[in-house]
C-alpha cells in the first residue's frame, strides 16, 4: 500500500535492478512514485517498477532513455544515481582503459543523468541524490581510482546543488558496509564479515532498505531546505586502527 508521499512523481534509479538501488525502487514505488530503474540487461522486477536498458556511460544513451521516460511518463522529477562500483585494482598496474571506465561510471555516467534530467527539473523543480561511499572518505588503497571517482561525485553534488538551485535540490549519501546480494564476495565469509562488523560503531553491516529510506527523505519534501548535503549512512562508521594500538601498547 502507498504512503503517497511521492505521488505524481517520476523518478529514475540508475543501477536499479539489484542491490540499493532495487531497495530503493522498492520503496519509492511504495511511496506512490513512478518508478524507472535502468541497467544494461533486463530482469524480473517486482510489480509496477518499470525498465528501460542504458549504459548510463554513453550521453547519448542517457539523453534517449530520459526523452524516452519523458514522452512516456512526462518527466523525471526524482533522480538517484546509484549505478557505480569497481573491482580491485593496483594503481600502479591499472590500465588506463580500465582507470577511464571506472571513472566514467562512477563520475561521468551521474553527471550525465544529471544534465539530462535537468531541463525538466529546471522548469518543475526535482531531487537528485547521488549515492557515494565512504571511499570518498578515507584512503581506499585497491580501489584508488574507485575513491577517487566517488570523492568527485560528492564535489560535484555540492556544487551543483549551488548552480541549479533553488529549482534543483541535490545530495550525496556517504554509503558503508551494506548488505547486497553479492555480500559473500564483496566483504568475505562470515568470520570476516563479523569481523567487519566489530570496527563499525553500529556493530553491523546495514541492508540496502535503510539507504533506501534515505533517499526518500531526501527527495521527499520533508527535506525542502536540504541541498549539498553529505549525509552519511555507515553505520557511525569505522575505529580507526591507532586506537587498537594505543590498546595494545596500553595493556602490555
Amino acid at each position: 500500500m502507498a504512503d503517497e508521499q511521492l505521488q505524481g512523481r517520476v523518478a529514475l534509479i540508475t543501477g536499479g535492478t539489484r542491490g540499493i538501488g532495487l531497495a530503493t525502487a522498492k520503496r519509492l514505488t511504495k511511496a506512490g512514485a513512478v518508478v524507472v530503474v535502468c541497467g544494461r540487461s533486463a530482469v524480473d522486477l517486482p510489480e509496477g517498477i518499470h525498465f528501460m536498458a542504458c549504459d548510463v556511460r554513453d550521453a547519448d544513451a542517457v539523453k534517449k532513455m530520459v526523452a524516452d521516460i519523458t514522452e512516456k511518463f512526462g518527466g523525471v522529477d526524482i533522480l538517484v544515481n546509484n549505478a557505480g562500483g569497481s573491482p580491485p585494482a593496483i594503481a600502479a598496474t591499472a590500465s588506463p582503459r580500465f582507470s577511464e571506465r571506472v571513472i566514467a561510471l562512477n563520475l561521468l555516467a551521474p553527471l550525465h543523468c544529471c544534465q539530462a534530467v535537468y531541463p525538466h527539473m529546471h522548469a518543475h523543480g526535482g531531487a537528485i541524490v547521488n549515492i557515494a561511499s565512504v571511499s570518498a572518505k578515507r584512503p581506499s588503497p585497491g580501489t584508488a581510482v574507485y575513491a577517487a571517482g566517488k570523492a568527485g561525485l560528492v564535489a560535484l553534488t555540492n556544487s551543483l546543488a549551488h548552480e541549479w538551485g533553488p529549482n534543483i535540490r541535490l545530495n550525496s549519501i556517504i554509503v558503508g558496509y551494506i548488505e547486497t546480494e553479492n555480500t559473500e564476495a564483496t566483504y568475505g565469509n562470515d568470520a570476516e564479515q563479523q569481523a567487519i562488523s566489530k570496527n563499525i560503531a553500529a556493530g553491523r553491516l546495514g541492508k540496502g532498505n535503510e539507504i533506501a529510506e534515505a533517499v526518500l527523505f531526501l527527495v521527499s519534501d520533508a527535506a525542502s531546505y536540504v541541498t549539498g548535503a553529505e549525509l552519511a549512512v555507515h553505520g557511525g562508521g569505522e575505529s580507526p586502527p591507532f586506537l587498537d594500538i594505543l590498546s595494545e601498547h596500553a595493556g602490555s
